[in-house]
């Protein structure tokens, strides 16, 4: 997986350290929710079993292979 700097960076803060790639490459090819940003930005969302059923959201940069960002999205209700 190709990953930005911001990503980088952020992937250090103690409430993200734990989000495993596994996680990642779910939400990048097994989504269960898709929205394409204004920007061009793709954001998918993926249910993680092991943690309490919570949703991972990652944002996939406009090239459509980097991953941007990956957090737990609180507000994400699956439709």
């Amino acid at each position: 997986m190709k990953y930005s700097n911001y990503f980088e960076y952020t992937k250090q803060r103690r409430d993200r350290k734990y989000i495993k790639e596994e996680w990642i490459m779910k939400a990048f090819f097994k989504p269960v929710h898709e929205e394409i940003q204004s920007d061009g930005r793709i954001r998918r969302w993926a249910k993680i079993e092991e943690v309490d059923n919570r949703y991972l959201r990652i944002v996939i940069l406009d090239d459509m292979e980097t991953i941007h960002n990956a957090f737990f999205d609180r507000s994400f209700k699956e439709k």
